[in-house]
């Protein structure tokens, strides 16, 4: 019975717009569709693929042409930012990531014909079929991706989303692109490896070598325990921990080995700098917090008790301390860390505080396992020195009016 319903249901989606036209003649409607129209029918849709409830309408802020152009200087970006203000966890549902893509539609990849080849310095070129992948040994790991647009503005237009969507946390499942390389033998001298999209903009990325093998990169093909959405990279994208969003690259075909790393269009101009560590620290991320509530674009219901909370993540490793200030950053208090803070991943902090009215400036800061302090924006030059381009993890204020509305104090 179960396979007949499905054979219905792929023969009308076949029909196309002649069942519709049908329809509209009076025609009587097939066994599938007066299934789905009845109580009976909507309840096994349900349970058969969750739905949340009519009640709750979160979803991700889309930002058409001339928004992009003028954030991310990209005329042809169709963006999306995550509803971090709504989020109560430090899992983003993978609905509700945030999405960069320069104008690029997700490619309907059939994951029956994908292949993912490893070449370049080795001594056996690979190409592996998806279910090839699968069968390798994997691993699950909840880590933050970061897009280099995600950087606190001045202005007071700009909300906690405008500033701060580009970021999302996911569990991501995966083979450790270090197991890929020992299987396909590096060669000596290689010292870097491109990563290849298979996207309409042909996308392509390097990073160093030793990052790969380290055996936090992950080739993944899991998000939040199911595959990957087409926006995200469905079937295969990069994960590499800690570094910019712009080297994870999505829709994953191809990994090449190399002794130097490769200037592509996507690295050309501002996504070009120089190293300053062996794995160059502009790759990492520093520390960074925002706190979520109050935050820009929000009010405060009332004077009273409010619990201030916020995410605070690093590209160094784990979040060790987070520290909240309510009075423009003369004075500053240790805040609550929810939960296990896990390497390079979003942790959840939060901080009681009492409104009496008037105005009152919240700022968070976050310092990381490796001691670095998230800075303020007088610091942020000094943080990076000659690589202050890459990440805007400088302290975000947001300022309360005496009505209780929070605004971009930047």
């Amino acid at each position: 019975m179960r396979e007949e319903r499905a054979t219905t249901r792929r023969q009308l989606l076949k029909g196309g717009g002649a069942a519709l036209v049908g329809l509209a003649a009076g025609a009587r409607p097939t066994a599938a569709q007066g299934l789905r129209s009845t109580p009976e029918g909507l309840a096994r849709e349900l349970m058969a693929y969750g739905r949340r409830s009519r009640f709750v309408g979160t979803s991700r802020i889309t930002l058409d042409n001339k928004v992009n152009m003028q954030m991310h200087g990209d005329p042809n970006g169709f963006d999306a930012l995550t509803p971090l203000g709504e989020q109560t966890g430090i899992i983003t549902p993978a609905p509700l990531h945030f999405i960069s893509s320069h104008g690029d539609p997700p490619p309907d990849i059939d994951p029956a014909r994908h292949r993912l080849m490893i070449h370049g310095l080795v001594e056996r070129p690979l190409v592996f079929t998806l279910d090839e992948l699968k069968r390798l040994p994997s691993v699950s790991r909840i880590h933050y991706i970061e897009c280099l647009a995600n950087r606190p503005r001045p202005g007071a237009e700009h909300t906690l989303e405008t500033s701060h969507g580009m970021v999302g946390c996911s569990e991501w499942t995966g083979v450790p692109l270090s197991l890929l390389l020992a299987e396909a033998g590096v060669q000596a001298g290689a010292r870097w490896v491109v990563g290849e999209s298979l996207g309409r903009t042909q996308q392509a990325r390097s990073f160093p070598l030793g990052k790969a093998l380290l055996g936090d990169t992950l080739v993944a093909y899991g998000q939040n325990s199911e595959p990957i959405q087409p926006h995200n990279g469905y079937p295969l994208r990069l994960v590499i921990p800690g570094f910019e969003g712009k080297f994870q690259l999505k829709w994953l075909r191809g990994i090449k080995v190399t002794d130097q790393p490769y200037v592509t269009y996507w690295e050309h101009g501002s996504f070009t700098r120089r190293e300053r560590t062996p794995l160059g620290s502009y790759w990492e991320q520093g520390p960074k917090s925002v706190i979520t509530y109050p935050a820009g674009g929000q009010r405060l219901p009332g004077r009273g008790h409010h619990t201030i909370v916020g995410f605070a993540w690093s590209g160094n490793g784990a979040v060790r301390r987070v520290e909240v200030s309510t009075d423009g950053g003369r004075t500053w208090a240790d805040a609550e860390l929810e939960g296990p803070a896990l390497p390079m991943a979003m942790t959840r902090f939060r901080h009681p505080w009492t409104w009496a009215g008037g105005e009152a400036v919240l700022q968070s800061r976050c310092t990381d396992e490796r001691g670095d302090v998230q800075p303020t924006a007088a610091e942020f030059g000094d943080f990076w020195g000659e690589y202050a381009a890459p990440h805007g993890n400088q302290i975000q204020p947001w300022k309360i009016t005496d009505v209780g509305q929070v605004l971009n104090a930047l």
